[in-house]
């Protein structure tokens, strides 16, 4: 063999440092720790027990009282913080969403009943309608079925209010409404909530991964296969997703969000590098679904796979990811950190 400069060997060799666990360690560029971890919850009215949600193995919505036995889990497996998701009752879904803003809704009575046992906790709230309409959109349609945008986002500010009064310490608008971030920040600085944070979900694509948290949530049934195109991101478009963060950031945004995670890595990348500010990802419901799957049937290793996809998203600049791996992540980590 002839290497460079006509030497019988190659003058560097990158396997040397990968002999080693010790020193693959000492050269890892990346690292996953709890401290990334927000766990997403499915929240539930009543007294009842815990209800799987078939699409999502080892996912379940939760009543109250179960909330609180799985926060006392999350706090001593060091998880920073959740992500609350109402699933709203039929009866209680209208045209205007008015159940969104209801001060003893159920997204409101978790926020109060976890601030209350777990006050370190960190708490993110969802501000979106599609929980809440009976037509399943993320906002006030008019007689065509276009989601009205200013109408829509005077119904979030309501929303957002209800929950930072509840004790939220960050909303996080997920509807992709035009200057909404604008206006919930002005509505809780007018309210003097000034140490409420907004998580915005600033590129959010009108993904197809989307499928099981809808059905967790309860709004797959009134979409009735109808779609989101017309507010969420064309999932062809990259440089539009920069627009769209540095209108958020200009609104008052403290951190951005990119959605789903896994196939938008680019975005994630681009995002951090123009920005430099706090980066979130969402692995969706569908990433999990698919991971779950495989495992499932013998084809992937769950927790390999699992904090590869995660590893790979901190890679790609995440900050912070909300997950439904979380839990099991977090149990994994402590035994053996990656």
């Amino acid at each position: 063999m002839t290497g460079m400069g006509g030497n019988s060997f190659p003058k560097t060799r990158m396997r040397r440092m990968r002999r080693d666990e010790f020193s693959r360690r000492l050269m890892r560029e990346t690292h996953l720790s709890v401290d990334s971890l927000i766990y997403p919850i499915f929240v539930v009215e009543g007294r009842g027990e815990r209800q799987p949600v078939a699409s999502m193995p080892g996912i379940e919505r939760l009543p109250v009282a179960h909330l609180l036995r799985e926060c006392e889990a999350l706090v001593r497996l060091k998880i920073p913080a959740i992500a609350l998701f109402p699933v709203t009752p039929e009866a209680k879904k209208t045209l205007d969403a008015r159940e969104a803003w209801n001060p003893e809704g159920i997204a409101q009575a978790a926020v109060r009943a976890v601030k209350r046992e777990f006050p370190d906790l960190g708490v993110i709230t969802d501000v979106a309608l599609d929980p809440f309409t009976t037509h399943g959109q993320d906002g006030i349609i008019d007689e065509h079925g276009y989601v009205m945008n200013d109408v829509t986002v005077e119904t979030l500010v309501r929303q957002a209010r209800s929950h930072a009064d509840a004790g939220a310490d960050i909303v996080a608008p997920s509807d992709m409404m035009d200057g909404r971030i604008g206006a919930i920040r002005t509505a809780l600085e007018t309210a003097g909530l000034v140490h409420t944070r907004i998580l915005a979900y600033a590129s959010k694509y009108a993904s197809s991964f989307y499928g099981p948290f809808r059905d967790a949530v309860g709004s797959a049934a009134q979409l009735k296969g109808g779609n989101k195109h017309t507010y969420q991101m064309d999932i062809a478009n990259s440089d539009e997703a920069l627009r769209e963060v540095a209108l958020d950031i200009s609104e008052g945004a403290d951190m951005v969000m990119v959605k789903p995670g896994l196939p938008y890595l680019d975005i994630v990348r681009r995002v951090k590098d123009e920005f430099g500010m706090p980066t979130l990802v969402y692995q969706v419901s569908g990433e999990y679904s698919m991971i779950m799957a495989a495992a499932g049937n013998g084809w992937l290793n769950e927790r390999a796979a699992a904090l590869e996809a995660l590893m790979c998203i901190k890679r790609a600049g995440a900050d912070a990811i909300l997950t439904y791996f979380a839990k099991r992540a977090a149990e994994w980590l402590a035994r053996e950190p990656v």
